[in-house]
This record gives C-alpha cells, structure tokens and sequence, in this order.
C-alpha cells in the first residue's frame, strides 16, 4: 500500500467518527483533538497541553504549556508556547475552573491587539455564560474608556473536552489597554480584599484593602501617597461637602457610568469587597473602572431580589448619596442612558444564538443546569434558553425597579 493511500484510509477514518487529526508525518507539529462527543459549534476551539499533562491547581504556579487554534476543518495556527495557571478568587476552585495564559513575545488573538497576558473566564456559575461578555458591550456602548475585548472559544485541556470560556484581555497598563501615562505619577488600583502576601495593599482610613496593580514595585514613597489621597478622599466624602468642590475628586459623569453598571446589576463584588478598579494621577481625579467580573451579577449569587438599592450602601456611596445634588446627577444619568440599559437585555437573544451550540457541548460536560446544592449555584433551569430568559426578566423588573425609585 502507498504511503499517499494511508493516509487517506487514516484521514477517513478519523473524518467519519467526528474526529480531527492532522498527518502527523507531513506536519509533526500538531496537536490532537477529538471532537466527536463536543462536535464543532461555529467558535475558535484553543487546544492545550500542559508539559506531562501537569494539572493546574492553584493561582501560583507556572505550567509550561502549548496552544493550538483549530477552526472547523483542522489547526488555523502554528503551536505555540506558553506558561498557563490558575485565575481567580472563587473560581479557581470550581470544578470548571478559570485560567490565565502568558506568552513568552507579545502576540495577537482573534483579532484582539497582541499582548502576552490573557485571561480565560470559566462562568462556571453563571448558567446563562453571558453575563461578563453582555455586561463588557453594555460598557462600551456607554462609552466607558478602557473595556476588556473578550471573544467566546472552546477550550480542550490535556485532551479533556473543558466547556465553553471567554478569552478576556486581563487588566493592565500599556498601550492597547488601560491606556495611561506609564510614570509615578498614575496608579492603577483594586479594592481587594482576596490579596495574598505577594501583593502590594495599602488600607484606607475605612480599613478598605487598596491592591496597588500599577506602578509595579511601588515602594514606601509611593504607597504613601496613595494612601494619603485615599485618606484625605474618605475624610472629604464623610463630611458635609460642598457639591462643587467633589468636581475636583471625581469626574461625574464617569463615576455616574461606573455606579449604573454596578448598581442595575447588583454585582455581587460592587460593595467594594473585591474586582474594584480605579485609576487616579497624582493632583488629579480619581476614575472608576475598568469594569471586571460579572458573573455572579443579575439577581445570579444572592441578589436575588430586583428590588433595594445594593451599590449605593457601600463604604463609599452612602456617604456621596447623602448630597442631594450628586443624588440628582446619579438620577439624570440613568434617565437620560436608560435606553442603552435595556438594550442590553435586547442583545440577549442574538449572544444566545451566537454561543447556542456551543452551550450545547458545556451544559453536556458540565450538567448543573439544575444543579442548586453547591454554593455557586443558586437556581435551578431546565434548559440553558429558560436561564437566559431567567435573566431578561430580572433585568425588566430591575429597571422596571429603578425607574420608580431614583
């Protein structure tokens, strides 16, 4: 037998139980995927090995690892190589669970600007698997500055099927991301109170955890002055302030956009606990965002409720709402960008067709569409339709909620 009319037996062979192999003698550098329990769903499928199949276990450790993006037909990108671990406060330790990839050289991703860090979000609770992808163009579309691109892929992890993820630019400061002037004068910081011991914290008067992500290796100096900002900010917010005198503080208008998005989604981190990001330039403003991790958002961890105000009693809010001037402003906001809210909850039908067959193959991996005795999982659906239905109609009733009490 030739050797051409092997290959063609093994490549029908393959092709008829739903499998995709590449011929590995022509092209060795492959990696394998068998896709005929999870058939291809019209979404980039990132095939990865870790070295030894070494399992990922935690936040800290490295694992080399190599990557391949397969399309429909087979491999539309070389092999390529780069370190993987685990991301994430809770999520690292569910069962699907999310990781963080680091290439060696800057490189693009499905059209997303090249960068060597990138996230990928599980949604493992979040049984609809669009709340942080809806939540992102929400932003956009209120003209938020920096949002984090995101794409939806499959993932194959050490030749195990691992669900639906959402490829996600991580937060950072450069020049195709948080864009801000990288010098000691800017800093890029999160409330945060999941730190570890490596991290660099300073602590507000009101004893909130500040994680210092930018500028790195942020000495005494530097952390001193931001500490004495945010000291100076809470003891000017507890105070009967003068409302022109917050201009000089925050931008309104940007910190009324930030508090919407928190706030219409009851996001379970927005009392700032956690995945609170703001920027602030030394003599200058502080500015909310980028937004980050909505997954257990929109009545999904707790917040069950459409109903009460949820962001505005947190550590800092309630002391801003008590003016009434910036009371009204927060009001006019939501009156004037309601439209863009519930357009938000228009777009769910078409996200839904886009991730449609792909759902399909997670919810077949992972079964917990009625699932509600783990932590993660509060409510129960028979099918992933009736979860994003669940969801529109909280966000109705949400908005529906605030238009009458703002």
């Amino acid at each position: 037998m030739s050797r051409t009319l092997f290959i063609a037996i093994i490549w029908t062979f393959a092709c008829l139980n739903g499998c995709i192999w590449t011929d590995n003698a022509d092209s060795p550098d492959y990696l394998p995927i068998d896709d005929s329990e999870y058939p291809y769903a019209g979404l980039p499928r990132l095939v990865i090995e870790t070295d030894n199949f070494a399992q990922i276990r935690d936040k800290e450790t490295k694992i080399p690892a190599k990557m391949q993006i397969y399309g429909e037909k087979g491999p539309e990108s070389e092999i390529i190589d780069f370190t993987i671990k685990g991301r994430g406060n809770s999520s690292i330790g569910m069962s699907k669970y999310s990781m963080k990839i680091k290439f060696p050289e800057k490189r693009e991703m499905l059209g997303m600007p090249a960068d060597k860090e990138w996230a990928l979000i599980s949604n493992h609770a979040d049984k609809t698997l669009l709340r942080n992808y809806m939540t992102f163009n929400l932003a956009r579309q209120l003209e938020m500055g920096y949002v984090p691109r995101c794409s939806f892929v499959e993932v194959y992890l050490n030749r195990d099927y691992m669900g639906l993820y959402l490829l996600t630019e991580t937060i950072k400061v450069n020049s195709s991301r948080l864009n801000i002037p990288k010098d000691e004068n800017n800093y890029l910081v999160e409330v945060d109170a999941y730190y570890d011991n490596n991290d660099t914290i300073i602590r507000t008067a009101q004893q909130l955890p500040l994680k210092i992500h930018y500028p790195k290796n942020c000495g005494d100096t530097c952390q001193a002055t931001l500490k004495t900002f945010a000291d100076q900010w809470e003891d000017f917010i507890r105070t009967s302030f003068c409302y022109d005198t917050l201009a000089r503080w925050i931008d309104i208008q940007d910190y009324s956009a930030y508090y919407w998005i928190e706030e219409f989604s009851k996001n379970a981190d927005s009392n700032l606990k956690t995945s609170v990001f703001f920027t602030w330039e030394r003599s200058g403003k502080i500015k909310m965002g980028p937004i980050w991790d909505f997954d257990l958002s929109y009545g999904e961890y707790r917040q069950f409720d459409p109903k009460e105000w949820y962001s505005r009693p947190n550590p800092w809010n309630r002391y801003l709402f008590k003016n009434a001037q910036f009371k009204q402003e927060i009001a006019n906001y939501w009156k004037d960008h309601r439209n863009i809210f519930l357009s938000a909850i228009d777009s769910l039908d078409y996200y839904k067709k886009h991730i449609e067959k792909a759902a399909k193959n997670n919810f077949k991996r992972w079964p917990v569409l009625g699932t509600t005795f783990l932590w993660e999982f509060n409510q129960s659906y028979n099918s992933h339709e009736e979860a994003v239905d669940s969801l529109k109609s909280w966000m109705k009733q949400r908005a529906k909620w605030i238009d009458g009490n703002i």
